[in-house]
């Protein structure tokens, strides 16, 4: 009997404890997604809060949240899975000179079926390291003035029009048209005045116009906030 009883009491704990991790409401997704991430920053503590702003989070287990890297890119392709064979498109500057948006769309959309399907794959094995999740740092739309530049090929080039339209195609394709889920996250980089020289990037006091900074740097970071509805941004560094 009290074995039984022992029995009863486990049983009603691991119960409770799966009730605990699977019906807050952050967890409904019948709910609007507002609502959802209110109810879990209420619920996280100030040191869970401080853990998730690096790029690798820990798991906050007690809320049944897995750990999550925010680290991914797909410039032209899913980059960095070597155990997994994924596209390789031309570099971002390549596929720009052919002055195709409705190109890099698909090239965009081809991405982040490869990707879901990466981190489909990647959930299942409880695969949370580096480079298997969704939130991609793409795309680029610096303006590549100096060719001292050793990033400069992951650009769409000088022109700003140019990149703002391409950036668009891009970030369209990869987050997809659902209305309530992103096919993957894009993110605009690197806001604003970023380029080379590579070397100097942290020492290196920008000066740059009014008139430049409005008619050639920051338009393309406008039309990825406010017309792609990009996810994310990037800040220079």
């Amino acid at each position: 009997m009290k074995f039984i009883k022992y029995l009863l009491l486990l049983i009603l704990v691991i119960c409770t404890t799966s009730c605990s991790t699977h019906d807050y409401p952050f967890r409904d997704t019948k709910l609007p997604i507002d609502q959802r991430v209110q109810d879990l920053i209420s619920r996280l503590t100030l040191e869970e809060k401080v853990s998730q702003m690096l790029n690798s989070t820990p798991a906050i287990e007690r809320l049944g949240i897995p750990p999550y890297d925010w680290w991914n890119e797909c410039l032209h392709g899913v980059g960095r899975v070597n155990e997994y064979k994924v596209t390789v498109f031309p570099q971002a500057i390549g596929m720009a000179a052919a002055w195709d948006d409705a190109g890099l769309h698909q090239v965009a959309a081809a991405i982040a079926e490869e990707g879901r399907a990466i981190y489909n794959d990647s959930q299942l094995k409880k695969n949370y390291s580096i480079y298997h999740a969704l939130t991609y740092w793409t795309p680029n739309i610096n303006i590549f003035r100096d060719p001292r530049w050793g990033r400069g090929q992951e650009t769409y080039g000088e022109d700003p029009y140019l990149t703002g339209t391409l950036g668009k195609a891009f970030v369209r394709g990869l987050q997809g048209d659902d209305e309530k889920y992103l096919k993957a996250a894009a993110c605009a980089k690197h806001y604003a005045v970023h380029s080379g020289p590579e070397s100097s990037r942290h020492t290196f006091d920008i000066e740059v116009s009014t008139y430049d900074l409005w008619d050639t740097y920051l338009p393309a970071f406008r039309d990825l906030v406010v017309d792609a509805k990009v996810a994310g941004v990037m800040c220079a560094y």
